[in-house]
């Protein structure tokens, strides 16, 4: 066998070039660190009902750090399962009403832990071509066969699972698919599932605490709460302010989970200083369920005075209002022009959306004021007075 010859040059060199075509194609990222007291308009986080600064939150924060320290020690099977855990998962089972719940480090992991764990080699499973990038690197890590179906469409999810011949089916959806703001179909999705013995796994982590009654999500809102045969993923990161992930469903479910799930018995459990700011915020939104038709309705409002400005704006089911600009650059550039206006908002490029429809991601929070909202049209009106002197 020849050896292959030696090469001098730096092994990675080869990310020059990458990060050159990156940066002709409008595609690089940056970090940007924030300040405590930054003085800009934040419409690009996930603070769907602004209780990440909640004083109960942080009060609840810091005296669980006082209590148990920085982390969690080590991981959910070892040390790192705590009260505080028990008392979220309880509480977030309720919310939505599952029987069961077991929180994870992050709503990513949550979605490999679940995905990997009910289905596996000689299962199908079907997903929306829009699901979240954690869901999709699930499918690719589960070993099942995997058929990925149009969004939205219920029919090529029956036709998937009519002529499968695997034994076992998970469907899996986002509830509210992140970049359009669409809402999945779900109580269509668990009809069809139980016509052929499928089970339906449902991202909720954009809608706890913004769709539904109370923020109880798209599953309690299709009158599925509690099914034996719908499993629901979500977040602590969003609605509730905090940081961490959730499988919510049957008991039987989330036993199997912590015996088989690898991204939940080989990670380091949440500090419980975390899941205890977590618990604090969903006790504030289930204290004040008005909190998610108010996020809806400021949603509305900044996608209707999008509109009203010319640019194009979907009607939004959640909490985010999306502002389509098109090539990846100019809507780089519209965010930037925004942030010199003093409100900071989002922007969507490939590979999180397909070329050629990269827009303006606009987060709208429960307690955004009227002065908040004639901010960001302000900065809005900016970017259509830009992309009409280029048309």
């Amino acid at each position: 066998m020849t050896a292959r010859p030696a090469n001098s040059a730096n092994p990675f060199d080869w990310l020059d070039a990458h990060a050159a075509r990156r940066t002709a194609a409008g595609l690089r990222r940056r970090l940007r660190h924030r300040v405590s007291d930054d003085p800009v308009l934040d419409l690009a986080s996930n603070d769907y009902l602004g209780l990440a600064r909640h004083p109960e939150v942080a009060e609840a924060v810091a005296a669980a750090a006082k209590e148990w320290g920085a982390g969690s020690t080590g991981s959910r099977l070892v040390t790192g399962s705590t009260t505080v855990h028990r008392d979220l998962e309880a509480a977030a089972a309720a919310h939505v009403g599952a029987e069961a719940g077991l929180v994870f480090s992050s709503g990513y992991l949550a979605n490999l832990g679940a995905v990997t764990a009910l289905a596996g080699a000689g299962s199908l499973i079907v997903s929306d071509a829009r699901n979240h990038a954690s869901l999709v690197d699930a499918c690719r890590l589960s070993r099942a066969r995997v058929e990925i179906v149009p969004h939205l469409d219920v029919a090529a999810v029956e036709n998937a699972l009519g002529a499968r011949t695997e034994e076992r089916a998970l469907v899996i959806t986002d509830g509210v698919f992140s970049v359009d703001g669409a809402i999945a179909p779900v109580a269509e999705l668990a009809a069809v599932a139980r016509r052929h013995g499928a089970a339906l796994l449902v991202d909720e982590a954009h809608a706890l605490g913004v769709v539904g009654e109370g923020g109880r999500g798209t599953v309690h809102a299709a009158g599925l709460a509690g099914a034996p045969d719908v499993v629901i993923t979500s977040v602590l990161s969003k609605s509730l302010g905090s940081q961490g992930g959730l499988v919510l469903g049957p008991t039987r479910v989330v036993e199997h989970l912590v015996d088989t799930a690898r991204s939940f018995i080989f990670d380091t459990g949440l500090a419980p200083a975390t899941a205890a700011g977590a618990l604090a915020a969903l006790r504030l939104l289930t204290g004040h369920p008005e909190l998610a038709a108010e996020v809806r309705d400021r949603a509305r409002e900044i996608s209707a005075l999008a509109r009203s400005l010319g640019l194009d704006s979907p009607e939004p089911h959640g909490a985010v209002a999306a502002v389509l600009i098109g090539e990846a650059d100019a809507a780089v550039a519209a965010a930037e022009l925004c942030l010199s206006r003093g409100v900071r908002v989002g922007c969507f490029r490939p590979p999180s959306v397909p070329d050629g429809v990269s827009r303006l991601r606009v987060t709208a929070r429960a307690d955004l004021t009227d002065a908040d909202v004639q901010r960001a049209r302000a900065a809005l009106a900016a970017v259509a007075a830009r992309l009409n002197s280029q048309a």
